[in-house]
């Protein structure tokens, strides 16, 4: 079996929620009366990982790997094919938890477990409705998951306000009265507004100008602190992974190909994908930008429809390509070195930042 049902860096903290072979697979064309073969794509192949309780798991991979469908399966906004999601909900006044599989409870129970599990989108627009103030946006889960009075909610929507950075009397206010960078710490309020303690990033700030970006991902850190949140942070933007990252699980077609702590992935990846990943990563010292060898992949990625027999990665990676092992067996992820995983054959450690 692959190492993969303990996070290589839990420590003392233990796991928040814990991932076990998450399969989500979509039929596509064919039916009764089309002529054509019904086709299912693999979005998320039997994937396994933990997020230690208080700490930030970064999902990162090229668009189309599977991140946010990993994401919305976790918190049931989409259906998962198979597998076991595990959160581990505190008891009130006690270090005990109480392990609850969220993808076999009851929709009651689901809903009851909202206040625990939250998500911020990554589309600061698109994820608000313009006819709303931001105050009734962010009190709306409060109206349907609470039995606060309406004094009660204005109270805590205005503490959710001053704890993203932004003033009480913008309530009442409409989301396109507001900047990229405020909607976002809006979205982050509404979020936080009944007391979660696992919070998914999707791409929180894919859409912001870089400058805008900064602010968002130091509020997280701080919020991170201040309330001990445990976040699973997902995005393609390696510096941002680096910034806000505990853990890193590197995401291809799928499947985790790699995982470790965020230092240890990035001075010595071993997975030919990460390391091709990081080669492409600018960095700010120019003089190391210009002396560095890009590892160039050939081919497109392979379609999850049809992905290549044994190592998924194989068709470009350019380590185990014409490797007989490596065209008839899927590499499972294993411990490669103490707090390492990898998916691979032939794992190498290559220096690229």
């Amino acid at each position: 079996m692959p190492d993969t049902l303990e996070s290589p860096h839990l420590g003392d903290r233990g796991a928040a929620i814990s991932v076990r072979h998450l399969v989500k697979e979509f039929s596509l064309g064919g039916g009764m009366f089309s002529g054509t073969r019904r086709q299912v794509v693999s979005a998320v192949a039997d994937i396994s990982f933990d997020v230690a309780r208080g700490s930030t798991l970064g999902l990162v991979g090229e668009s189309g790997c599977g991140k946010s469908t990993t994401a919305r399966c976790i918190l049931r906004l989409l259906e998962a094919t198979s597998g076991q999601v595990i959160f581990r909900k505190l008891i009130d006044g006690s270090y005990l938890t109480e392990e609850i599989d969220i993808l076999s409870v009851s929709e009651v129970e689901l809903r009851e477990l909202r206040s625990d599990l939250q998500i911020v989108f990554q589309d600061p627009v698109s994820s608000f409705n313009p006819r709303m103030t931001v105050g009734a946006a962010v009190a709306e889960q409060l109206i349907v998951n609470s039995d606060m009075s309406r004094s009660q909610r204005d109270e805590r929507v205005r503490e959710l306000l001053d704890l993203v950075g932004l003033e009480a009397g913008h309530a009442r206010r409409y989301p396109h009265e507001f900047s990229g960078g405020q909607r976002q710490r809006i979205g982050v309020a509404r979020a936080l507004a009944l007391h979660p303690s696992f919070v998914i990033c999707d791409e929180p700030v894919s859409a912001l100008d870089v400058s805008i970006q900064a602010q968002v991902l130091n509020l997280l850190v701080e919020l991170q602190d201040e309330l001990n949140l445990t976040f699973l942070f997902i995005s393609h933007d390696l510096a941002v992974i680096r910034q806000v990252c505990d853990e890193v699980a590197v995401m291809y077609l799928g499947k985790i190909v790699e995982q470790s702590s965020v230092d240890l992935l990035f001075d010595e990846p071993v997975h030919p994908y990460t390391q091709a990943l990081l080669s492409a990563a600018p960095v700010a010292n120019p003089g190391r930008q210009r002396s560095r060898t890009r590892i160039l992949l050939e081919g497109d990625v392979p379609s999850p429809i049809d992905p290549p027999s044994g190592c998924r990665f194989r068709s470009r990676c350019t380590v185990g390509r014409d490797e007989a092992i490596c065209r008839e067996v899927e590499p499972v992820l294993k411990t490669i070195r103490a707090g390492h995983l990898a998916a691979c054959h032939f794992p190498e450690t290559r220096v690229v930042i």
